[in-house]
């Protein structure tokens, strides 16, 4: 896989790549100006064609603060109290360069990643991603389904009573056509966790040596500290998110003429999610900051007791609810795209399932899997950082991908990644392979008792 563009640059033209998408706007908004034009919009009518076409960026990312992701980030608190911030702050921006690249790619090629990988690689390189992708979120679905039992067992509710109705919910609505009014519910529910940078402040931290480890590296060459900082690159950078974004662009509608207002979107998207990362970790370390891994979801829900006190369970559960049922839908989702992709099937939550049986049905059984493995008695905690884990061992493979394709300018022609912006993915793509592996050097040896 070469990194190298695989055409003449499109300046020299002034026109976009073969495969650039061409037409109006959708969903009724007015004419949006590509980037770089000037517009004579106001700001309020910016900010609604915003709000109308905001969606996949904004779900793609925030969907990574799930029960796995807060699991992740609250364990980074209680074990390493402000320990993580600065890597965290260097994760922020890997993710907004990652993003921006799958939502432009959708955007301009009107192509989803699966299908595009499937065109642009070889067959073993595309069932190699592919792969990847079903590996990492299989046991992601597990995870999303094992939140969601946690939260109800917060509240007095077996997990075996509420995963099945839980997981056949999430079906029906994704299977049914109402998922899209599903989604936003899921969103304002996980909203609850607005009141982590509330917690954060009543916590009172330390701030002088909060902002310390926001702007100075503090790097451990240990292994538990290895693991973890994997775990954060896997919750945040997941490369389901990258599937799911890229894919529901196009099932949106989008077209190139869209980009500067997706753009905003997965920007906004990420920096908010990890906004409210970094003050899940804040308050956790204010809360029970240095007192080792996380043993339970009660140990988590701690760090809210400065805002809701006795309920801070309660709160804590339902914010975990509305994030694992939005991340159950969109990890599964993000899989059935990519390889509905690149099977050049039928694929869109809009259609029937005699209109695309295939996606459905990978839906479908990925959904039955998750909730049946989620139902065993395992280890919540340590099932949630695990499959965080996995995700960062397999995210620098499938960002390899996504590199090479926006670097393409006989894909993209002058949307096409620019030499900064190349110089930085590569750096990110560099630095996140070089986490994972460290971990699996780590890990082999520990296998000899040499770690």
């Amino acid at each position: 896989m070469s990194l190298d563009t695989d055409s003449a640059p499109a300046e020299e033209t002034g026109a976009p790549g073969p495969a650039v998408a061409r037409g109006g706007l959708t969903r009724g908004l007015a004419r949006v100006p590509v980037l770089g034009r000037v517009t004579r919009w106001s700001r309020w009518g910016r900010l609604a064609a915003l709000v109308g076409v905001a969606g996949p960026g904004l779900v793609a990312a925030n969907a990574g603060n799930d029960a796995a992701g807060i699991a992740t980030y609250a364990s980074a608190g209680a074990q390493y109290i402000y320990g993580t911030l600065f890597f965290m702050v260097l994760v922020t921006v890997a993710l907004v360069l990652v993003q921006e690249m799958a939502v432009r790619l959708g955007a301009f090629t009107g192509k989803g990643l699966g299908a595009l990988i499937r065109e642009q690689f070889s067959l073993r390189a595309t069932a190699l991603a592919l792969s990847c992708l079903l590996l990492a979120n299989t046991g992601l679905v597990v995870s999303e389904f094992a939140g969601i039992g946690a939260a109800f067992e917060l509240l007095g509710v077996p997990k075996w009573a509420i995963i099945p109705p839980a997981a056949l919910l999430l079906w029906a609505l994704v299977l049914f056509g109402s998922y899209r009014y599903a989604e936003r519910i899921f969103l304002v529910m996980s909203l609850v966790f607005f009141a982590y940078p509330i917690a954060m402040i009543l916590g009172k931290p330390h701030w002088g040596t909060v902002g310390h480890n926001l702007v100075i590296p503090h790097l451990q060459g240990d292994k538990d500290f290895i693991l973890l900082a994997v775990a954060l690159i896997g919750t945040t950078v997941s490369p389901y998110m990258q599937f799911y974004a890229a894919a529901g662009v196009v099932d949106r509608g989008t077209r190139a003429e869209d980009y500067p207002l997706i753009r905003a979107d997965a920007i906004i998207g990420a920096v908010f999610a990890c906004v409210i990362s970094l003050t899940i970790i804040i308050a956790t370390a204010s809360a029970i900051g240095g007192t080792g891994p996380l043993s339970s979801a009660a140990d988590a829900a701690k760090a809210l007791q400065p805002v809701a006190g006795q309920s801070a369970e309660l709160l804590f559960a339902i914010g975990l609810i509305g994030a694992s049922a939005l991340a159950g839908a969109v990890v599964p989702l993000s899989a059935s795209y990519a390889i509905g992709e690149a099977a050049g099937v039928e694929r869109s939550v809009s259609r029937s399932f005699r209109d695309a049986p295939f996606f459905l049905s990978l839906f479908t059984a990925q959904i039955a899997l998750g909730a049946a493995v989620a139902l065993t008695p395992i280890d919540v905690i340590q099932l949630l950082i695990g499959t965080q884990v996995l995700q960062g061992l397999i995210t620098p493979i499938v960002l390899v991908y996504l590199l090479i394709l926006t670097n393409r300018r006989s894909l993209l022609g002058a949307a096409a990644n620019g030499p900064k912006f190349r110089i930085a993915a590569t750096i990110v793509v560099v630095g996140v392979a070089a986490m994972s592996t460290i971990l699996l050097v780590q890990t082999v040896l520990s296998w000899f008792g040499l770690g």
